[in-house]
């Protein structure tokens, strides 16, 4: 057991520091979007709704066919991967990089790597209980994208699409000061409440 643990710690670090190395040109970009996710100041949450926003009224404004949304988006991921490394030394300074910031580089990447063997793990889930119990599997994706395919019917593509950005980009920030944490225990204890009322009226 000790010995898979290590191995698994092992292939974490070797990971992360791969990892590490291929986007060691983006590190002061993603320090400073650190910052910005996990809400370090007061006007953060706001500027991050703004610039959204503004992004999604421009699309809106546009009225792009998906061919060319899709261009465009990977053309300025092409531009962003090959000037970002170029600039932001310049921008931001190397030679001011502190052992601190190479500290939450690190613990970036390493949350990066987590995430991603969090997302292959439950895609093998997936498959498991495929091979395991077909018939829940296909039920349980059945009704999944049937609710899925309900609300995208209901809603707008660009508005669903702008609150699902806008959900994820302040997630890490809602996590960061306990927000979530703050209404699901908020939650559970009103669950609690209408169970022991439920009880004893059975009583």
């Amino acid at each position: 057991m000790a010995e898979g643990d290590n191995r698994s710690t092992n292939l974490l670090a070797a990971e992360t520091a791969s990892l590490e190395e291929q986007l060691q040109g983006w590190g002061e970009v993603m320090l400073m979007a650190d910052k910005v996710l996990r809400w370090e100041r007061a006007w953060f949450p706001p500027a991050i709704m703004g610039v959204v926003s503004l992004v999604f009224l421009i699309i809106y404004y546009l009225d792009a066919s998906v061919l060319s949304g899709v261009s465009c988006f990977v053309m300025f991921l092409c531009l962003a991967d090959y000037l970002v490394p170029i600039l932001a030394p310049r921008i931001f300074g190397s030679n001011k990089w502190t052992t601190e910031q190479q500290q939450r580089f690190h613990e970036i990447c390493s949350n990066l790597v987590k995430t991603r063997r969090r997302a292959v793990g439950w895609w093998k889930r997936l498959f498991t209980l495929k091979e395991e119990k077909p018939k829940m599997y296909f039920m349980t994706m059945i009704v999944s994208l049937a609710a899925v395919a309900w609300v995208g019917q209901q809603v707008h593509n660009l508005l669903l699409t702008y609150l699902i950005v806008t959900s994820l980009l302040l997630l890490p920030g809602l996590n960061q000061h306990g927000i979530i944490s703050k209404y699901i225990g908020m939650a559970k204890r009103e669950i609690n409440k209408l169970l022991k009322q439920k009880e004893k009226k059975n009583e």
